[in-house]
This record gives C-alpha cells, structure tokens and sequence, in this order.
C-alpha cells in the first residue's frame, strides 16, 4: 500500500479538514478515494460475515457505485439547490472527499468479534457520516457546517429511496409476489 495512500486514509479517519480540501483539489487522488471506498465495503463484507467472495465482491461493487451517485447527488444539491456564494465544485471534487470519507468504515472489519459487530457499525457509520459531512462542507467550500449537513441528509434520503426502489424492481424485499 502506498504511503500517500494510508497517510490520506488516516487523516480522513481523524477528521482533518484539510485533507478533504486536498483530495478535492488532486484530480490523482480519485484512484485514492476508489480504494477507500473499496476497502471500507470488503471490511464491511468481512465484519459482517458474508458468506464468500460472491457476497463481498457484490457488496463491493454495490458501495463503488453507491459512492458514484451519492457524490453526484451531494454535487447537484449542493451546487443547485444549496449554493453558498462561494460554491465552487464540480462531480469530480465530491467523488474524491466523499470517497475518503469512507476510511472509518475500514474499521468494520472488527464486526468479525461477534459480540462487538453492532457497536463496530453503529460506531463506523457514524464516524463515516460525521467525515462526510465535513467532506461535502470542504468540497462545496461552504461556511456552514449545518448547510452541509442539510445536503448530506438531503441526500441521503434520495439515495435510500433511489437504492429501495432498484431493489424493489430487481425482485428484492419487499416487492409483492
């Protein structure tokens, strides 16, 4: 793993403001923020004992594209219907900070201590939602902690709806027999 890349992963994990404006600003890093994101969803394979690769590598590619449209829908709300003057962004820019704002899901992994596995992913789902937060007020340079908070629920709830409805089409719960 490259040095560049854990360091990153780290900061992301503390936090640190800058580094999200950094990957913002770092066209490299997407890569970066796809690696994050991989890592955080096979760590949430394991913790949480799926049975094989089928079900890690589909968990995977699930969160790759999950994390491709939740940066696109934190872009279009926070550029169109949230903008602070300042707001400059493009889908790019959201893809990398929201990416790393993925690291503390990494922590997932220790699901695998059976009787820890429901604080692991309470704990790690808030973290990751506390760092993205502040990817998305970084990366739409925004003043307002709340206003980026508005744009992360807001888009939460259409991504949720978005990811209940494919799965109600593709056959999955709750679709009638």
């Amino acid at each position: 793993m490259d040095a560049d890349f854990a360091r990153r992963a780290l900061r992301a994990a503390r936090l640190d403001a800058q580094l999200f404006e950094e990957v913002e600003n770092d066209p490299r890093a997407t890569v970066q923020a796809g690696g994050v994101v991989v890592l955080a969803a096979v760590a949430a394979g394991v913790g949480s004992g799926a049975r094989g690769f089928g079900e890690i590598l589909l968990g995977t590619v699930a969160a790759l594209v999950s994390w491709f449209v939740w940066a696109y829908l934190a872009y279009w709300i926070g550029t169109r219907l949230l903008p602070e003057p300042a707001t400059r962004a493009n889908h790019g820019e959201l893809l990398r900070a929201v990416g790393f704002a993925s690291a503390p899901g990494m922590l997932r992994v220790l699901g695998v201590i059976g009787p820890l596995q429901g604080l692991v992913f309470l704990v790690a789902g808030l973290w990751m939602l506390v760092a993205t937060v502040i990817a998305v007020r970084q990366a739409l340079d925004y003043e307002s902690t709340w206003r980026a908070l508005g744009v992360s629920a807001i888009g939460w709830v259409v991504q949720a709806v978005l990811l209940a409805t494919t799965l109600w089409l593709l056959g999955g719960p709750g679709r009638p027999a």
